[in-house]
């Protein structure tokens, strides 16, 4: 695996509907840039510069096999997201709660 310093905000990175297919294109097996634009209606090149927002995020890696790169999902930037989103979520729930078990409903 290609180990690189990620930079980039996997929320940001999600932001764009073609690199959330990818990442769903993903979500079944590693692919090859190739096998990707072939399911996609954008250029081979066009998914490279979306595979790589991706992988500065934290949510793509690849590995090189022979003459091409296979790309598939990042666990550990996968888990990093999720994380945030039960905390954030999770945070939101705990309110919630707290507010409809200390709420009279309005009269009418």
């Amino acid at each position: 695996m290609n180990a690189k310093v990620r930079k980039g905000d996997p929320f940001d990175a999600l932001g764009n509907p073609y690199r959330r297919e990818i990442v769903e294109l993903l979500a079944h097996r590693p692919r090859s840039v190739q096998e990707i634009a072939d399911r996609l209606p954008i250029s081979r090149p066009a998914v490279s510069r979306h595979l790589s927002v991706l992988n500065r995020a934290g949510l793509v890696s690849d590995e090189h096999v022979g003459t091409r790169s296979l790309y598939r999902l990042d666990e550990q930037g996968a888990e990093a997201a999720r994380r945030y989103l039960t905390q954030v979520w999770g945070d939101v729930g705990v309110r919630f709660k707290l507010f409809a078990e200390n709420t009279k409903p309005r009269k009418r």
